[in-house]
């Protein structure tokens, strides 16, 4: 095998998406609370390429200023740039635009920033075929489901299986409407052939645009090998177009999750109705019920029960906690801790730095922010917390509030332990309760 050759990955990210009817960019429209581009990035990161390029075009502020932000908060990934394209003429003349950015001696990976569901390994299998080749061929990842291929542009093959082009829907004939095997939209190919395709575009086609897929036709002419790697998941394939193409996806995206965590031991009252938006991760015997939503980083251990329509955001639940239905915890940045055996809800909420020890209770209709709760306190319903202490097995009683904000500044509140604060107190901060 020859050794791997340096990557530069482009990232096809400038579509007007008109069909999306948004004034966000289409490649910035959420799936599983991350722009679409997003979950392109995530893909390709581990593929430890030498540059990632995106070629931004409508609402080209909003792409670079989301590429920005994903550059600082991704400082060990390969340096990422933006180029424009405009005008706008065609996917062909997209990718010319990311050429005199892509180093010699390497191989070019092109993608569409509309993609999110292609997987990783897929990608490396996609590269090791190049590599293989010792960096002379150009390599596409196409579909195969034996179903109709509609408006993709279909994979014309030659006798010995060698790929001789890609005809767009709209320029095929009858006949080759009739194949099932279709391109993604994603190839590899050494930086250098691929420059000289592009060089040889031309719009003599039905749209008048340069097509990207005519590099096939150009690498064969210049002697080069085209090959396929041919997979039967079209969903990875999959691109963006519509508000119903979207919401396609996020069930599929969103039942693949529900299925990764059934196969870990987690039990769902019902798969479908689950929502994962950021990452979920679960200890032993979890059991959560229907129409509950996981934004962030979110941490459940052994034996924790989810109660149904509860929303939950950057949170660690410990082992044998009870989240009752309805239940809404928002950690954001400071995050929110929830002790051992404590029980939660229902119509709780539980806002940025609460931390919760063991078997504490917090009930109906009581919210807490930024506050510690010791092991055994007890506010079971109608109350408030913030910047305060409450210490072991206090009672605190329904109606109670802690008033921390005088209009210019938050003071906090200092509870003992085995406390009782009636019903109906307001606790006027700054103060402590011995």
């Amino acid at each position: 095998m020859p050794d791997k050759l340096p990557l530069d990955i482009v990232i096809m990210a400038a579509g007007l998406g008109t069909r999306m009817k948004s004034r966000r960019a289409k490649v910035l429209q959420p799936l599983a609370g991350k722009p679409l581009l997003a979950h392109v990035l995530a893909a390709v990161v581990p593929l430890a390429a030498r540059s990632i390029t995106v070629i931004a075009g409508h609402a080209a502020a909003q792409v670079q200023a989301f590429c920005d932000a994903w550059r600082m908060a991704h400082p060990q990934a390969a340096p990422l740039r933006v180029v424009i394209q405009q005008p706008q003429r065609g996917t062909g003349h997209a990718v010319q635009q990311a050429a005199p950015h892509l180093g010699a001696g390497g191989v070019a990976l092109v993608l569409n920033g509309d993609g999110p569901m292609l997987q990783t390994e897929t990608l490396r299998a996609l590269l090791e075929r190049v590599n293989a080749s010792a960096g002379e061929a150009l390599v596409l990842l196409t579909v195969d489901t034996g179903a109709d291929a509609g408006a993709y542009g279909r994979v014309l093959r030659e006798d010995d299986g060698g790929v001789r082009a890609i005809r767009e829907a709209r320029d095929a004939s009858e006949a080759e409407l009739a194949c099932t095997e279709w391109y993604s939209g994603v190839l590899a190919a050494p930086v250098a052939l691929l420059a000289r395709c592009l060089d040889m575009l031309d719009d003599n086609n039905a749209q008048h645009e340069l097509y990207l897929t005519d590099v096939v036709r150009h690498a064969r002419t210049l002697g080069a090998q085209v090959q396929a790697l041919c997979i039967a998941d079209a969903m990875q394939a999959e691109g963006v177009n519509t508000p119903a193409q979207l919401a396609a996806l996020e069930r599929l995206w969103q039942r693949r999750t529900a299925d990764a965590l059934m196969e870990q031991g987690v039990r769902l009252a019902d798969p479908a109705r689950l929502d994962v938006r950021g990452t979920l991760r679960c200890g032993q015997d979890v059991e959560i019920d229907v129409g509950c939503v996981f934004e962030g980083d979110v941490q459940l251990g052994d034996d924790v029960r989810i109660g149904a329509h509860c929303c939950i955001a950057n949170a660690r639940i410990a082992a044998g906690a009870r989240i009752a239905p309805f239940t809404h915890i928002a950690g954001d940045a400071a995050g929110v801790d929830v002790g051992e055996g404590a029980q939660v809800g229902p119509f709780a909420r539980l806002r940025p730095g609460a931390q919760l020890g063991a078997e504490v209770h917090v009930g109906n209709f009581v919210e807490v922010k930024n506050s510690q709760l010791a092991a055994g306190a007890k506010a079971n319903h109608l109350a408030y917390l913030g910047d305060a202490r409450v210490g072991e097995r206090v009672n605190y009683g329904a109606g109670c509030i802690t008033a921390n904000y005088d209009g210019a500044y938050k003071h906090r509140t200092d509870i003992g332990d085995d406390v009782h604060i009636g019903s109906n107190s307001t606790l006027v901060a700054p103060v402590c309760v011995g």
